[in-house]
This record gives structure tokens, C-alpha cells and sequence, in this order.
């Protein structure tokens, strides 16, 4: 039997989702599940339509809801972590809002820039808690991490407990992963890629055609400009949603359907996109809103109101819709838990780990977005050739993630500040100190312990 922590669960969309996820498992048909919340009536209400499923699809997965982590841990063969802290979309807004009013022109406020950094400031000590009682009741437990900014949570437990399984998991790859075939006019199975770089900060490093083992990324740059330029984008997906009521999930691992949409900005969403594209020859596998956040010269050249209109549908979605369990997979938890537990190896097309080699000019602590192999005996990453351009940008990011985690694991205001400075999306000095005081007050108690 298979002991599965979710911590987090009181959200019905995590809970629903992953439940969804083992359920359609064969591999996990006996797996006892255990929900954790904070708010333990927010994960009964899960339990219950949990149960209610079960029930109705006669299965045989057990349900429980235990509030005391370290009694939930006892045993755990695996934990998933996704949590948030306060009001979620409130203190986003901040991220975002507050340091333009500094000067800071960040694109967006969520994973890079001086968003992610107060992101970070709030979610990683309780997520670290999390992990200090993973290791202590369940230390050979393998750790799933869906909370963000992934990148420098991964880095920061990491360095606060080197010897925990800890994998930050996104399903941004399926921002790839969905337009190969289409573009290229050749099934899935017909298609081999990988990708890499940081979450949300990473590129396709080489794509080829199966049968014939040849190159195909000389066809998808000279196909971008017809597919991608002709792709919808979020302000489209709005405005059609808004028109017909109706909301189109654009979360998970695989395909979405917008062929009801039929008029298109062109490269909406995808500005900067383009731009990398051109000048790096690389192509990214995620949105401007995602990949703008790193880079200092993106506020220039990225679409503004995909952006936003990507943050208004993606917080009317998530308040309006009522998450129900789908027996089918569409997260990429579950396929690395039956490969540790049966040995059936296979490649994994993202996972968050220590980047130990896997990219060059990276260091080897910095958390790094890589395929891996996974088996029996663990996930295990694969390196890749990142073009030297694109590591140039990756690079900037060393520094910021290496104060992030010391600013947390020193509790120091003083780093946070340093944290800014550093940060190539800061071209400005006058005001820092006092950005930092005023979003720790504004985002009391979250960051109270920096000092």
C-alpha cells in the first residue's frame, strides 16, 4: 500500500486535481491518501467529495483528513505540496503593483523580479516548516512541490536540508509540448524534445522527428511565424469567454480547444517571445506574463494586455469554477510515482531539482527546470545544452536566488534589499529601502521575522 500526504488539500482545486490524478492510476488502486489543511474543515469538504467519488466509481483508494502534519507524515512514501499563504490574489497584487510605484517597470509579480522575491519572502518558511517536519517523521518520503516561485523554493530547501527528495513540479512544459505536433505537422508519439532552463525561464534545447532521428528545429523556426503569430492568446480567451459565460481551462498537462476562436491579435501574448526567438534562436516554452519576469529589457517589448488579461481570466476562472474529480491525468505527479514504484523507467519532460551539472554556467546548488530519468531508483536529471545566449540570461538569476535563500535562512532586511539591487529587473537605487518597509508592513505577519 502507497501512503500519499497531500498537504494543502483544504483547496478543492489541488485536492480535486490530484485525487483525479491517482485515481485513474493503476499502480495506486489500494493507496491510502491523507489530507492535510491548515484549514481542516476546508480539507473534510475535500474528504467528502472524495469519498462521494469513491463511492459512486467503486473504488478502493482510501480517504482521511489528519490536521497534525507530523501524525499525517508518519509512514508517507510520498508528499505534495500546495499551499499559499493570506489572500492569495491580494497580496499578488502587491507583488505587482507596489514596486512599479517605486520606479520598477516588472512585467508581472508572481516567480522573477521583485515580485517573486516577496513571494518568496512569504511562502518558503512555511514551506520549509513543512519540509523540517518531512524530515523528522518521514525522512526517506519523496517531496512534490506545486506551490511558486518554484525556482527559489526548490533552491532554498534544498540548502536548508540537503539530504531531503524534494522535486518542484510545473506543468508550464505543456505550453510546449501541446503546439509540437500541429505545428509540425506530425503526431506525438512521432516527436522527440527537451527543454531546460529555470520554471517559467526555460527554452526548447533540441526537438526531433523519431522515425528519421533528424533536427527539427530548423521546421519550428521557420513555422513559428505561421502557428505561433496566429495563435490565441489570454486576451482572446477572455473576450470569448466573456461573450458565451463559459470558461475554458487552460491549466493542466495537455490539450486545450480554442478553435471557437476565431479572431486573433497577432502573437498575442507572445511579444517577447518573438523577440527571443529572433535574436537567440531559441524557442521558449512559456508565455511574456512567465518569461518577461527575469529580464530587464522585457517591459519594452512584451504584450501588456495579454498580461493583464491573462491575471483577469486566470482570477475569475479560479473564483468562479467549481473543481470536480476527472478520473484521467493531468498533472505529472503520479506517472514519476508509479516509475519509483515499479522500476518502469521513462523520461520525465520537467522536473525542479539541484542543478548539479545539468546546465552549464549554472552552479550546482541554484534549482534548475531539466527532464530527468526516473526508476526505481530515483529522478535522476539530464543535462542539456542550454545556447550560451540563453545561459547569459540565466545567469543573471544567480545572485537573486542565492539572497532570496539567505535573506529567509538569515531572517536579514538588509538581504532582501541586497536581493533588489541585485536583480537586473531594479534599474533604479533611490527608494529600496524603503520599498522593503513598506511591503513588510503591508504584508504583516508574513514577513515579520525579517529583522
Amino acid at each position: 500500500m502507497t501512503k500519499i500526504v497531500l498537504v494543502g488539500a483544504g483547496s478543492l482545486q489541488f485536492g480535486a486535481g490530484m485525487l483525479g490524478d491517482v485515481f485513474q492510476s493503476a499502480h495506486l488502486t489500494d493507496a491510502q491518501i491523507v489530507l492535510n489543511d491548515i484549514n481542516e474543515a476546508a480539507a473534510k469538504r475535500t474528504e467528502k467529495v472524495a469519498n462521494a467519488y469513491i463511492a459512486d466509481n467503486g473504488l478502493k483508494q482510501t480517504i482521511s483528513v489528519e490536521s497534525d502534519l507530523p501524525k499525517a507524515l508518519k509512514g508517507a512514501d510520498f508528499v505534495v505540496i500546495s499551499i499559499e499563504v493570506g489572500d492569495r490574489f491580494a497580496l499578488w497584487d502587491m507583488d505587482w503593483k507596489i514596486p512599479q510605484q517605486y520606479g520598477i517597470g516588472q512585467v508581472y509579480g508572481e516567480n522573477g523580479g521583485p515580485g517573486g522575491l516577496f513571494h518568496a519572502l512569504r511562502i518558503i518558511p512555511p514551506i520549509l516548516e513543512i519540509c523540517g517536519k518531512v524530515m523528522d517523521h518521514a525522512p526517506n518520503a519523496t517531496v512534490f512541490n506545486y506551490s511558486n516561485p518554484m525556482s527559489r523554493i526548490t533552491t532554498t530547501v534544498h540548502r536548508a536540508y540537503p539530504g531531503i527528495k524534494f522535486i518542484g513540479m510545473c506543468h508550464e512544459i505543456a505550453s510546449l509540448e501541446r503546439h509540437l505536433p500541429p505545428l509540425l505537422g506530425v503526431a506525438r508519439d512521432k516527436i522527440h524534445y527537451r527543454a531546460g532552463g529555470l520554471n517559467h525561464f526555460s527554452v526548447m534545447t533540441d526537438v526531433t522527428y523519431v522515425d528519421s532521428g533528424k533536427s527539427a528545429y530548423d521546421d519550428v523556426r521557420a513555422k513559428a511565424e505561421d502557428y505561433f503569430g496566429k495563435q490565441p492568446g489570454y486576451s482572446e480567451i477572455l473576450n470569448a469567454s466573456r461573450k458565451t459565460g463559459k470558461a475554458v481551462d487552460t491549466e493542466g498537462w495537455m490539450d486545450i480547444d480554442l478553435s471557437h476562436i476565431t479572431e486573433v491579435r497577432p502573437w498575442s501574448d507572445r511579444w517577447l517571445f518573438k523577440v527571443i526567438l529572433d535574436n537567440f534562436g531559441a524557442l521558449p516554452i512559456t508565455y511574456d506574463s512567465h518569461f518577461g519576469e527575469y529580464i530587464q529589457w522585457a517591459h519594452d517589448c512584451s504584450d501588456h494586455r495579454g498580461i493583464l488579461d491573462f491575471y483577469t481570466y486566470y482570477r475569475n476562472y479560479l473564483g468562479h469554477v467549481t473543481p470536480t474529480i476527472e478520473k484521467e491525468l493531468h498533472e505529472r505527479v503520479v506517472p514519476i510515482m508509479e516509475g519509483l514504484i515499479t522500476g518502469n523507467a521513462y523520461e520525465e519532460a520537467a522536473v525542479n531539482i539541484p542543478n548539479a551539472g545539468f546546465i552549464k554556467d549554472l552552479p550546482d546548488w541554484i534549482a534548475v527546470e531539466v527532464p530527468a530519468n526516473v526508476d526505481k531508483d530515483g529522478v535522476h536529471g539530464i543535462a542539456l545544452d542550454i545556447p550560451v545566449g540563453i545561459r547569459g540570461l540565466l545567469s543573471n538569476q544567480i545572485g537573486i536566488h542565492n539572497l532570496t535563500a539567505e535573506a529567509i535562512l538569515q531572517k536579514k532586511k538588509d538581504l532582501v534589499v541586497q536581493a533588489l539591487l541585485v536583480d537586473p529587473v531594479v534599474t533604479v537605487s533611490k527608494g529600496i529601502p524603503e520599498l522593503v518597509d513598506h511591503m513588510i508592513a503591508e504584508q504583516s505577519p508574513w514577513l515579520d521575522y525579517l529583522k
